[in-house]
């Protein structure tokens, strides 16, 4: 089986919901993030994907994990995400290779979702969202 090395992002706003990107001609709406370039570390790779995908400067607040997943979009590889919790200096807009770019509620039934925010990004926020609101 391939592998897919990224970084990816939990990016939440203030009403709690989460930042979810759809790239162009793919079905999946994911986290932003992308594939790191040679030698270059995950931190620097999600700083750069956040600026190209959505055109904002951000800032990392904590390292989530390293996560196993499927990939969304390429079939028969297997996905190896570092993610980060971060957030944006600015509102975040459509760039790059973005075909679409919505907030969803972390409970959201109706968006056709990857796999690595279905089984990582969503349970992480459930759980942060628990120990923050008390």
């Amino acid at each position: 089986m391939k592998v897919i090395t990224v970084a990816a992002a939990i990016i939440l706003n203030e009403q709690q919901q989460l930042l979810v990107v759809r790239k162009k001609n793919t079905e999946f709406f994911m986290q932003v993030g992308g594939k790191l370039e040679r030698n270059e570390q995950p931190e620097v790779t999600m700083l750069r994907e956040i600026h190209e995908e959505i055109g904002c400067e951000a800032q990392i607040e904590s390292f989530v994990g390293r996560f196993e997943t499927m990939a969304a979009n390429e079939p028969d590889h297997q996905l190896i995400s570092y993610m980060y919790h971060v957030s944006l200096h600015e509102q975040p807009h459509v760039e790059a290779e973005i075909a679409e770019m919505k907030w969803i509620d972390i409970d959201d039934q109706d968006t056709l979702l990857a796999p690595l925010t279905l089984e990582v990004a969503i349970p992480w926020v459930k759980k942060y969202l628990s120990e923050v609101m008390v």
